[in-house]
């Protein structure tokens, strides 16, 4: 059924106020045509660089139809990205841009500036990954929307700002009214996001191109962007190209998929199809180094070993065959073309496509799979393992200054307010919740090792208020770090083998200990021992993150803190260190204190998971409990939030969306902390809600191993 543009559908809501789902909206349901509204043809695009040129999009191709979503996905470098800036003539001047692409029979390519930007905003448009650097600073939400109007209109201020508010009201935000004179500071990161979608469909374009538009959000934020966009998509009728590495979120959103590789196409076909039937073993590698919420058996992931190829003078060939386990001769001599294999809607450029359809292999049966460790502790024996990490009652506040010259307290910021959980020895606690709810607070509390402001912290059965200086020290030993970016940690004038072995020295190892240990350690992190002489610039992410953990592993420690660990790495790359961490935790009985915002590379690792809201817990319990069962009602949305890499499940999931922001921690709501957001709070009857507002709920014992402090927690499946 199709929607009259500029009217938002409305989504059907399940039990306790959750809304479901939005079923993908196709090109025909939104009155398409049999002419496509976007024809690119043989998109071509390189670059001068000192090493040569660089060939980064080599030939792409592809129809776009009046409201299809297309997904676009890839390793960084497949030229996802600068397909997409070429098409809006973003693209710096030096760049080099072939091909044709015409937009409703009206060429792109080779328009001068002052032509695109005619075309930009009212044509096409552009959703970036970054909200706050697609805003400027210094005027008003409003302000930039009526811009946005009167740039491609002939129309009034109060007019456009009429259109304006009414545009803040369609992607979701509260208080149009008030809010359209903020200033994008005063906006979190997903409403930041909105107001850059508002900014995008302004003009109901004939085409949307969202690059990354949820990379940098949070899973709950991250829902509520994809719903707007597919609202807006619904209502306006517009074509949508979706640039993600996310391929839970393609499934869920797009309705053809195209899969890049080393700056070409190298599978096309329908969601569901790619995702049963794929015909080219990169789609599959990445299909199977994806970790999943869903998946109860917990098995080793499929990392695509190797790094995807210099864009300067390729070799012959497939550029893929270097990487792929099924490649022959042919493939290294003769670059495939993109055919039709099971029908025209399925291409890929792969010599091997046919051994494919007739064994319908899975990711496991081409890729090797790690074997199985058997890390991890169970519910019923954590108990009888000593404790490495302790922590109860745990506070942490910040004084609201305010003044020049003289500052003068005039409120509170509660960024943690009474957290406890413990780690035994070999397991995996995860924190987990939205920014602000307290865990890297937390992380930080533990890292210094010094007296909290409030409750008490055990690290290997000492108390951190007792500690001394040479206690502290020889502590440190014992509990190591590794943080989100490998990049920023590594010192880039200090070769790799003395990254590593600074530890050591520091601590009194002498030279050829210090040597023997770092070629150890690098091999242990699958590096090679030779590569101790090289720099951090010399190597890819996923490298360089195996090169922090290697640090981390120099004293022999038994704890590690991973502060979001694999976050910034493709999905190739990071199910490469998942695998890592997994076998080392095994290997050398480690324990891990996980913090990280996406569950499904949690539920893969972590034996246990806490959730945090607001400074405190909401749940708590083995991976399995929580999970499978979820009780508390922001775990359940949590949960509800994380896409899953499969079209058909994606169809038919129930999602529940929370309603506006985390409120500030300066200023909690009484009782329940997350009762202004709840969705049972919203179906309470009187005397129950008020329970909510009085009284702050206690962790509630749910069984072995699991508790929710709400005072009506009920376990809902949500995966």
């Amino acid at each position: 059924m199709s929607t009259p543009r500029g009217e938002i559908p409305k989504t059907g809501s399940g039990r306790g106020g959750h809304m479901t789902v939005t079923s993908r909206v196709g090109a025909a349901e939104c009155g398409g045509t049999d002419t496509p509204v976007l024809e690119v043809r043989d998109l071509d695009v390189a670059f001068p660089s000192e090493s040569g040129r660089v060939h980064a999009v080599r030939g792409v191709s592809f129809d776009l139809e009046a409201g299809e979503v297309l997904g676009i996905v890839g390793e960084s470098g497949s030229g996802k990205s600068v397909s997409s800036l070429a098409l809006m003539g973003l693209l710096p001047e030096e760049a080099q841009v072939g091909g044709s692409a015409r937009l409703r029979g009206q060429e792109l390519l080779g328009k001068r500036d002052s032509e695109l930007s005619r075309l930009r905003g009212r044509k096409v448009s552009m959703i970036f990954q970054d909200p706050l650097s697609a805003l400027t600073p210094v005027y008003t939400i409003g302000e930039q929307l009526v811009e946005a109007i009167r740039t491609h209109r002939d129309t009034s201020g109060r007019d456009a700002m009429t259109r304006a508010v009414e545009l803040l009201r369609m992607v979701g935000v509260p208080n149009a009214e008030e809010r359209v004179n903020s200033f994008p500071h005063e906006f979190s990161g997903g409403m930041r996001q909105r107001v850059v979608i508002a900014m995008a469909i302004a003009n109901e374009p004939d085409v949307i191109i969202a690059d990354e538009p949820t990379t940098a959000l949070d899973v709950t934020i991250q829902a509520q962007v994809l719903e707007v966009l597919r609202r807006v998509q619904r209502a306006t009728g517009a074509a949508l190209i979706m640039i993600t590495h996310d391929l839970g979120v393609i499934a869920g959103l797009a309705d053809r998929v195209m899969v890049m590789y080393a700056g070409r196409p190298v599978e096309v076909a329908d969601v569901d199809d790619l995702y049963r039937r794929p015909r080219m073993p990169y789609t599959l590698g990445l299909l199977g180094a994806v970790p999943r919420a869903d998946d109860r058996e917990r098995l080793p992931l499929t990392p695509v070993d190797g790094n995807p190829p210099s864009m300067v003078d390729l070799p012959p060939g497939c550029p893929f065959a270097p990487r792929c386990p099924m490649a022959v001769a042919t493939c290294r001599r003769t670059e495939p073309e993109l055919l039709a294999v099971d029908s025209a809607r399925h291409r890929a450029a792969c010599h091997r496509s046919d051994v494919l359809a007739e064994r319908d292999l899975a990711p496991g049966d081409i890729f090797p799979r790690p074997q199985t460790t058997g890390a991890g502790v169970g519910p019923d024996r954590r108990e009888q393992r000593p404790a490495v990490l302790e922590v109860s009652e745990l506070a942490k506040h910040f004084p609201v200054l305010k003044g020049t010259v003289i500052k003068r307290p005039v409120g509170t910021v509660y960024a943690v307010d009474g957290v406890g959980f413990d780690i035994r020895e070999g397991e995996a606690l995860a924190l987990v919740g939205e920014s602000g709810c307290g865990k890297t607070t937390t992380l930080m509390q533990v890292l210094e090792l010094a007296a909290p402001q409030q409750g008490a912290i055990s690290v290997l059965g000492s108390s951190t208020a007792e500690l001394g200086r040479r206690d502290r020290k020889r502590l440190r030993q014992r509990m190591q770090v590794v943080f989100q970016d490998p990049m920023s940690s590594l010192d880039p004038r200090m070769p790799v083998g003395e990254i590593v072995g600074e530890p050591l020295r520091t601590h009194g190892s002498d030279a050829a200990a210090t040597a023997k240990r770092v070629r150890e350690l690098l091999e242990l992190v699958g590096l090679r021992a030779s590569h101790a002489d090289r720099y951090p610039r010399q190597f890819s992410g996923g490298q360089r993150q195996r090169i922090g953990i290697a640090r981390a592993l120099a004293l022999d420690p038994q704890l590690l803190i991973l502060d979001e660990p694999v976050s910034a790495l493709d999905v190739s790359i990071q199910a490469g260190v998942i695998n890592l961490l997994e076998e080392l935790r095994a290997n050398l009985n480690l324990s891990y204190l996980f913090v990280a915002h996406d569950l499904s590379v949690v539920h893969h690792i972590c034996d246990r998971i806490a959730v945090m809201y607001l400074g405190k817990l909401a749940e708590i319990g083995s991976v399995d409990a929580v999970f499978n069962t979820p009780a508390h009602p922001y775990t359940q949305a949590l949960l509800s939030a994380v896409p899953l890499p499969d079209p058909a499940r994606e169809r038919t999931r129930e999602r529940i969306l929370l309603d506006g922001d985390l409120p500030s921690p300066a200023d909690p709501p009484s009782g329940c902390r997350f009762r202004t957001r709840c969705p049972k709070f919203a179906v309470l009857d009187a005397d129950s809600k008020q329970r909510c507002i009085d009284e702050e709920p206690p962790m509630y014992d749910r069984g072995t191993d699991h508790g929710a402090a709400c005072h009506y927690a009920e376990s809902l499946e949500v995966l």
